[in-house]
């Protein structure tokens, strides 16, 4: 995927993703940036939850919002 599609993805998702962690911030989505490790840690970070149960959740989400930005880097 190219990162133009990446971004652009990423911008339709930013609300949705905000809905499910509110303590994200703006600064934080604009740092993840649709980057799926850069969320976990964030989520991790910002709702004080183990590195699985943010992987569970992201996985969840994930399920109920397909897109394809979601590229392990």
């Amino acid at each position: 995927m190219n990162k133009d599609t990446n971004a652009g993805n990423w911008m339709q998702f930013k609300g949705k993703v905000q809905e499910q962690w509110g303590k994200l911030t703006h600064d934080d989505l604009d740092v993840i940036a649709g980057k799926r490790e850069q969320l976990l840690g964030k989520i991790k970070e910002r709702h004080g939850i183990t590195q699985e149960e943010a992987e569970k959740q992201v996985t969840e989400w994930h399920a109920k919002n397909p897109t394809n930005f979601f590229e392990r880097y």
